[in-house]
């Protein structure tokens, strides 16, 4: 009986024994880590809307050992924390925006939204970086600020999560065996490439090559070769807003044909569109099959675009921007107040989208991104309605991803559905 008071009583003066320490250990949750603040309140927002509002009151944004974190204020044991911790995961993943984790409960320090911190400690000087060879001018990075920087695992998570994806949707027949995907996402705020599957493969191009149509038609204008008048106009409306292949046609005849529209394109603009194909008008009924570019193509184009460096490009980017339904904003969470410059394919054998999308702060601040997906089928789609629908919602789908994604990591804050 001594012994056994002995062993009470130095559990109890002892705290840190292994007995009293499995029975007491307590245990919270972890979402998220970074050494940027902003990023970390933003990515608390998006777990607040993902799991709801009732969690929010336990969920801080608290100093870490690398920075910031997001933690949830638990305080169980490590049972109810692992159990916790899968729920939550399951929800959190399926939306992209990865696993929490447990870790060890403590006295988290809170940071609130826009502290002000302290200067960070002086560095010892580090011999000068080795001189470096000049880079490329061409789809030259604009300026990344500190929080919008992007390393190369996150990119690689991002990428991953798109092909994951993909290889689920085929594993349960919502994707053909004889179907293949290609995908591009260009941030130009950090001017990173972020996602680039199969961006070189020249694929079926349908009506993604009525914007390079304009571009040649415009290059002529001001060359002084053709007239941008009311009838032009309206021809390139109908083409742009409406896919009217008339219209593409017609501007077509006078650019010469297929083939000299393909040299004016190529003789002045060939470093953007490197893999363009461009060979036939669109045949009665639409069944354009012979022309192709790949995704890269377009994210060149678009980025050329948003720098004004195409002839007329405030007029390009009002064609592409006149309201219409597409597939990577239309019942999407891209909010409606953002502005989208985008292009449509559509045959039996392609399902496409090219587009710039504007994302916008609360504060106004913009944040533009190209995002394009294409899924071509070898063999023509028996039900082309519904193949063509089903497809456009992958699509919509990668593009709330990425929208979701871009949108914690700079700091606009991601919504719910927003019919458009």
């Amino acid at each position: 009986m001594h012994l056994t008071l002995i062993i009470l009583a130095s559990l109890l003066l002892y705290p840190g024994s292994s007995l009293l320490a499995k029975d007491s250990a307590r245990y919270d949750l972890s979402y998220y880590s970074t050494t940027d603040l902003a990023q970390a309140h933003a990515r608390r927002s998006a777990i607040v809307a993902a799991l709801g509002p009732e969690l929010g009151a336990r969920l801080r944004v608290v100093r870490s050992d690398s920075g910031f974190a997001v933690v949830y204020r638990r305080r169980g044991n490590a049972e109810g924390a692992r159990n916790a911790a899968a729920n939550h995961s399951r929800i959190l993943t399926a939306r992209g925006m990865g696993a929490a984790s447990v870790v060890a409960a403590k006295d988290w320090v809170e940071v609130a939204k826009g502290a002000k911190l302290p200067a960070p400690a002086a560095q010892p000087a580090s011999p000068p970086p080795p001189p470096q060879a000049p880079q490329p001018q061409s789809e030259a990075k604009a300026p990344a600020t500190e929080t919008a920087l992007i390393d190369s695992n996150q990119r690689q998570w991002l990428e991953s999560m798109i092909e994951a994806r993909i290889k689920s949707l085929r594993r349960d027949g919502h994707l053909a065996a004889d179907e293949r995907t290609a995908w591009s996402v260009y941030d130009f705020t950090t001017g990173e490439k972020l996602v680039e599957i199969n961006a070189d493969i020249k694929l079926q191009a349908a009506s993604l090559i009525k914007p390079f149509v304009v571009l040649a038609y415009l290059h002529q204008v001001d060359q002084g070769k053709l007239k941008y008048d009311d009838l032009a106009r309206r021809h390139m409306v109908r083409m742009i807003q409406h896919s009217d292949n008339r219209s593409t046609n017609w501007a077509l005849k006078r650019l010469g044909g297929p083939a000299a529209t393909s040299r004016i394109l190529k003789a002045s603009y060939g470093r953007i569109l490197k893999g363009l194909e461009l060979v036939e008008a669109i045949p009665r009924g639409g069944r354009t099959y012979r022309n192709k570019a790949s995704a890269a193509d377009y994210s060149r184009f678009l980025l050329a675009l948003w720098k004004d460096e195409l002839p007329r490009s405030d007029e390009i980017k009002r064609l592409m921007a006149l309201p219409k339904r597409d597939r990577i904003s239309t019942n999407t969470e891209v909010p409606e107040d953002n502005e989208v410059l985008s292009k449509t394919g559509s045959t039996r054998h392609l399902c496409g989208d090219m587009g710039l999308i504007l994302a916008r702060s609360p504060d106004g601040t913009e944040y533009p991104y190209a995002l394009i997906g294409i899924i071509e089928k070898k063999s023509a789609a028996r039900n082309y309605l519904r193949w063509l629908r089903s497809r456009g919602n992958i699509i919509r789908e990668v593009s709330s991803l990425i929208y979701r994604t871009l949108g914690e990591r700079h700091g606009f804050a991601p919504t719910r559905l927003a019919a458009r």
